[in-house]
């Protein structure tokens, strides 16, 4: 399936760059969703997402990759559909420093000692809008 595109209005692309939150949906390897708000970069076409390695969402990705994504308004919903793509150290100078321009926080350091970070990178397979799901 070819990407659709990246949203064009404006009030959605402040929101892309502005929130801070969305909500991450994966599947559990027993088939149940697992949902969790993260930080995240949009670049392009691309969400990155940092992530503690050992954290559920890092294994429900390992199992099954197709995820969701969902901005935190819903009266005017920003979704998103794709394939979730982990990525360890060393990572894209471009995607930690829009971590660090976004949140002032360094993604690449280990959530807790010892462990080791993941930057999820999940290019948009389908955008959903407010009366645009199929």
């Amino acid at each position: 399936m070819t990407p659709s595109r990246v949203p064009s209005e404006p009030a959605v692309l402040a929101r892309l760059a502005r929130d801070r939150n969305v909500w991450l949906c994966t599947t559990r390897p027993d088939g149940s969703p697992h949902v969790t708000p993260v930080w995240f970069v949009l670049l392009g076409q691309t969400w990155w997402i940092g992530v503690d390695g050992s954290s559920v969402k890092a294994r429900n990705i390992a199992h099954a990759p197709t995820v969701s994504l969902a901005l935190e308004d819903g009266r005017h919903p920003v979704v998103a559909e794709g394939e979730a793509r982990p990525h360890r150290a060393p990572f894209a100078a471009e995607v930690v420093d829009a971590f660090a321009a976004k949140y002032d926080w360094d993604v690449t350091v280990p959530h807790r000692p010892g462990g080791a970070r993941l930057l999820i990178e999940v290019p948009v397979r389908r955008w959903l809008f407010a009366g645009s799901a199929d």
